[in-house]
């Protein structure tokens, strides 16, 4: 089932996610209806705050990418199209060691059509909880450690538009004013941000 996307300014995606501590059968349908949302969208990442929920819970796919990228799960190398889509809940990310900061233009599912540049770490490792509880270390690179990043920023009640450089926000900022005043508006309406 595919659920809404919030729009900025909706005052859910400035909220920090609760910690994850059950991991039910209710947890399991919500990824999976993320999931669903995500590809429907179409998108590579979507967080729990994006559908209205601030806890500590994010999808990853990237098989329709053509970008390459690695990864380690629990100290194995994975062929990371077995593991897509990927949850995460709880995410815990840690620059790689001497991972070089890269600039890449980004885009949020939260942000229809808005695009700019974001410098973030080239790898990283991340320790979370899969939707069952289970507990593991991914080390990634590229636009899998890029979006993983994205993602948990979103938990964290942070968005890509807080990472960008002065040159690149300014570039943007008429944009981003007008999505905030159309989401004032439909708030005021009664009627909830439209799904991307």
């Amino acid at each position: 089932m595919t659920l809404e996307i919030v729009h900025y300014n909706h005052p859910v995606l400035r909220k920090k996610g609760e910690k994850i501590a059950v991991f039910d059968a209710a947890l399991r349908k919500l990824a999976a209806d993320m999931i669903d949302t995500m590809h429907a969208a179409p998108g590579i990442g979507l967080a729990a705050q994006q559908v209205g929920r601030a806890i500590q819970l994010c999808v990853v796919d990237l098989r329709a990418s053509d970008s390459e990228y690695s990864l380690t799960l629990d100290g194995l190398r994975k062929p990371p199209e077995l593991l897509m889509p990927l949850v995460l809940a709880n995410p815990v990310v840690t620059p790689v060691p001497g991972a070089d900061p890269e600039v890449v233009e980004e885009g949020c599912l939260s942000f229809p059509e808005i695009r700019g540049d974001v410098g973030r770490p080239e790898a990283v490792t991340v320790t979370y909880n899969d939707e069952r509880g289970g507990f593991h270390t991914m080390t990634c690179d590229g636009l899998l450690a890029r979006c993983i990043q994205h993602e948990v920023d979103h938990l964290n009640g942070v968005l890509f538009i807080d990472r960008m450089d002065k040159k690149a926000r300014v570039a943007i900022d008429a944009a981003v004013k007008e999505l905030a005043r159309a989401t004032r508006l439909e708030a005021k309406a009664g009627k909830p941000a439209k799904p991307v």
